[in-house]
C-alpha cells in the first residue's frame, strides 16, 4: 500500500519517533558511499515560494543518489488549470514520489488520491509536517526525549501551530498556545488533541516555565493584504528576552523562518543563547532524508 505524508497524524507514533531518531542517525554519519536512490526521481511541485523546503528536498535527494524536478504553475500544465488528479496520474507513472508546496491542504489529498507513488506535504494552509520532524530532531539532539515537557506556542494559529498540535500526544509532550482572539487553530483539531494542548490568551501564562518557546512569523504568504490588522493584533506577542526569562532557564527558541526580526521575535532573541533556529533549519535536510527512505523503501 502505497503511504503518504500529508500531516503528522498519517503515521504512528512509533514511525514518527523512528523517522526522529533515523535523522539523526543520517546526520551522524553523513555517509557519501550511502546512495540508495541512485534512479528515483522525486517531482516537487511549488506553488508558494520556498528557501528551506526546496533545498532540504533537492539536496537530500542529490545527496542519496536521486534527482529531484522542480515545478512551477509558470512552467507546467498546472498553470493552465490541468486537473490535479490528471497531472498526479502522469508525474506517479514518471517519478517514484510527490512533494508539494501549496496554499490547500484539500488539492494535496487530492493529489494523495489519484497517485500510486508517496505524496509529501511540503507545507499546506493547514499543516506543516516535514518541519515538526526537523523540530523534534532539534530538541532531542540537544535536550534529549521531549516526553514530558511543556512546549508554548507563542502567535498565530497557522500551519506550522497545527502540526504542533498533532505532535503533542505522540511525542508525549504538553502544548500551551497564546494567540490573540480570532487567530486560534481549528477547533476540531484541538478538540481531538484536548489532553494534550491548551489554549490561552496571555503570552505571558504560556512561557510561565516552559521548556521551548516556539513562534512564527504573524503574517504568513498570501495574507500580505492583512498585514497591519496583523501587527495590532499581535503586538504583545513578541518573543523577547523578557518572555524568554519566564520559560525554564535552559529553555530552548525554535522558528521555523523566515523571522521578521522586531516583529515576532526579538534580534536579542532570535541570535541568543536560547536559539536553535540554525540547527532547526539544518535539520530539515536530514529528516526529509530519513522521510523519504521510509516511503521509497515502503
Amino acid at each position: 500500500m502505497v503511504r503518504h505524508f500529508l500531516k503528522l497524524s498519517d503515521f504512528t507514533a512509533d514511525e514518527l519517533k523512528a523517522l526522529v531518531a533515523r535523522a539523526i542517525e543520517l546526520k551522524r554519519r553523513r555517509d557519501p558511499a550511502y546512495r540508495p536512490f541512485v534512479g528515483k526521481t522525486l517531482a516537487m511541485i511549488f506553488t508558494k515560494n520556498s528557501t528551506r523546503t526546496r533545498v532540504s528536498f533537492e539536496a537530500g535527494m542529490a545527496q542519496l543518489g536521486g534527482h529531484a524536478i522542480f515545478l512551477s504553475p509558470r512552467d507546467t500544465q498546472l498553470g493552465r488549470n490541468e486537473p490535479l488528479a490528471d497531472t498526479a496520474r502522469v508525474l506517479a507513472r514518471m517519478c517514484d514520489a510527490i512533494m508539494v508546496r501549496n496554499d490547500s491542504q484539500a488539492d494535496q489529498e487530492e493529489i494523495a488520491r489519484h497517485s500510486r507513488v508517496p505524496v509529501i506535504n511540503g507545507l499546506s494552509d493547514r499543516h506543516h509536517p516535514c518541519q515538526l520532524l526537523a523540530d523534534i530532531q532539534t530538541w532531542v539532539e540537544h535536550r534529549g526525549d521531549i516526553r514530558g515537557k511543556t512546549a508554548a506556542w507563542i502567535g498565530d494559529g497557522n500551519n506550522v501551530c497545527q502540526s504542533w498540535i498533532e505532535a503533542a500526544a505522540p511525542f508525549g509532550f504538553k502544548l500551551r498556545i497564546a494567540t490573540p482572539k480570532g487567530y486560534e487553530p481549528d477547533a476540531t483539531l484541538l478538540a481531538r488533541n484536548a489532553a494534550a494542548v491548551e489554549v490561552m490568551r496571555g503570552p505571558t501564562f504560556a512561557a510561565n516555565g516552559a521548556d521551548l518557546i516556539v513562534t512564527d512569523t504573524w503574517t504568513s504568504m498570501g495574507q500580505e493584504k492583512e498585514e497591519q490588522k496583523r501587527l495590532a493584533a499581535f503586538s504583545s506577542y513578541q518573543v523577547d528576552a523578557e518572555l524568554m526569562a519566564r520559560a525554564k532557564p535552559d529553555a530552548l527558541f525554535m522558528h521555523c523562518l523566515p523571522a521578521h526580526r522586531g516583529e515576532e521575535v526579538s534580534e536579542e532573541v532570535m541570535e541568543g543563547v536560547h536559539s536553535v533556529v540554525w540547527d532547526e533549519a539544518e535539520n530539515r535536510l536530514h529528516a526529509q532524508k530519513a522521510l523519504l527512505e521510509f516511503l521509497l523503501k515502503a
